[in-house]
């Protein structure tokens, strides 16, 4: 609390609702006793202007571009560390020692295997079935195979969970990709490193020997840092609600990824690079810049502007010369979508209305180009990141079931339809 509070006044009710600061960020209006005060409810579609829980894990500064996990700026542990030690931070509050990092690695690298009834799973569905639809069914399907870490009540059990979850999605989301594609299951290699041991998962077969590139690795790692967690979006939120009725861990997950499968959240990166490909070149651009200017035309350009960012996407900058060092080590410097998305982020940096209306590019932007130049296919590039997020979620699941304050989501509603009427037999009507 602060001190301070809110007076409202509803006809000749006057309420002082009492106003709470967190360590950073604006304050907000602790509404908890509106209703038992006044009879009425807020009324704020999507919650863009409702702090749903109290956290300590990830914070966002949309305006002046910043993203902090337990207070690091992502710019940090995107250049300077790994995503394991992401990982343990987000889990744990803070930054591993070099034993704790050690221990970590060696639990979540040796937790990657999955039951081998799980691939019986992935036969189950139609050979061209979505990735996202068969990651939905068996991150769910977990909790079948691991019953000793469903107790949302033992703290053992839910951080044993948590690795699981954490070391297991590479190998599900590899699984899925090579069933999207008809190739044998790779089994995960416990001498790699995480994103080195997913890569292998997905591109290796057996009739041949898969060397690891270290450029590729390092891109792959920093794009799973740069995804691990986002504060309460639509799908952490999602796994917050799923969790507080005491769903089991595997279930909250899967909840998570059903959401994120979505094309306005999850899927914009897939949108940025098909949008590129319309584009065509360079020599198209000022057309669909007209276009996107034209309020009439449906036309939109996708991988700019963010709902919370009004300024440039901090993991955007860090993406931008990740694109560049993959393209450069491929060969692919002259590849036309790359150029195009130069000149595109050129005038979306300098152009008047783009400025004014605070349309930087995003992530999105540069993710879909470098994911699609690493060879995955768009329909892998929401798997890729629900991999990523996972942590966010658990971490996140994991707040929320250890806050006392916690309980069951019920969000209330604006009723517009019928007021109460009698039943009319079928014979009157």
């Amino acid at each position: 609390m602060t001190g301070k509070s809110a007076n409202m006044a509803l006809g000749d009710k006057h309420v002082d609702l009492p106003v709470k600061s967190g360590s950073i960020g604006p304050d907000v209006i602790d509404i908890g006793s509106l209703y038992k005060q006044t009879g009425a409810f807020t009324y704020d579609p999507g919650f863009t202007s409702t702090a749903s829980c109290e956290s300590k894990i990830t914070y966002i500064d949309g305006d002046a571009g910043i993203l902090l996990h337990r207070g690091y700026p992502i710019e940090q542990l995107a250049e300077h560390g790994d995503f394991l030690e992401t990982c343990y931070l987000l889990l744990y509050g803070e930054l591993p020692t070099a034993a704790q990092k050690k221990d970590f690695d060696y639990r979540v690298t040796h937790h990657t295997m999955v039951h081998e009834q799980m691939s019986r799973f992935f036969t189950g569905f139609r050979r061209d079935a979505h990735p996202m639809a068969v990651m939905c069914g068996c991150v769910g399907a977990l909790s079948a195979f691991y019953h000793d870490s469903t107790d949302i009540t033992d703290p053992h059990q839910r951080m044993v969970a948590s690795l699981r979850m954490i070391a297991k999605m590479p190998t599900l989301a590899a699984m899925a990709y090579k069933y999207h594609i008809g190739q044998p299951f790779v089994y995960p290699q416990n001498n790699l490193d995480y994103a080195s041991n997913f890569l292998r998962m997905c591109f290796a077969v057996p009739c041949e020997e898969y060397v690891v590139n270290p450029v590729l690795s390092r891109a792959m790692d920093r794009i799973f840092i740069l995804h691990a967690d986002h504060e309460q979006n639509a799908s952490t939120s999602t796994v917050r609600l799923a969790g507080s009725s005491g769903a089991n861990p595997f279930a909250c997950i899967a909840a998570g990824i059903a959401c994120l499968w979505g094309p306005a959240h999850g899927g914009a990166n897939e949108a940025a690079l098909n949008m590129l490909t319309e584009i065509g070149s360079v020599d198209c651009i000022p057309e669909y810049i007209a276009r996107a200017k034209d309020k009439s035309d449906p036309f939109r350009l996708m991988g700019f502007g963010h709902r919370v960012y009004k300024n440039y996407d901090p993991r955007a900058k860090i993406m931008q010369k990740t694109t560049h060092e993959v393209l450069g080590e491929l060969g692919h410097k002259d590849d036309p979508l790359l150029q195009v998305a130069m000149e595109l982020e050129r005038i979306a940096l300098t152009d008047e209305y783009f400025i004014e209306k605070k349309l930087y590019p995003n992530i999105d932007f540069y993710s879909g180009i470098t994911l699609k130049a690493m060879g995955f296919p768009t329909t892998m590039f929401t798997v890729l990141f629900a991999l990523a997020r996972t942590v966010g979620w658990i971490a996140q699941w994991a707040e929320m079931i250890e806050d006392p304050e916690q309980r069951i989501g019920r969000p209330r509603q604006l009723y517009t339809g019928e007021p109460q009427r009698d039943y009319v037999p079928v014979s009157k009507r």
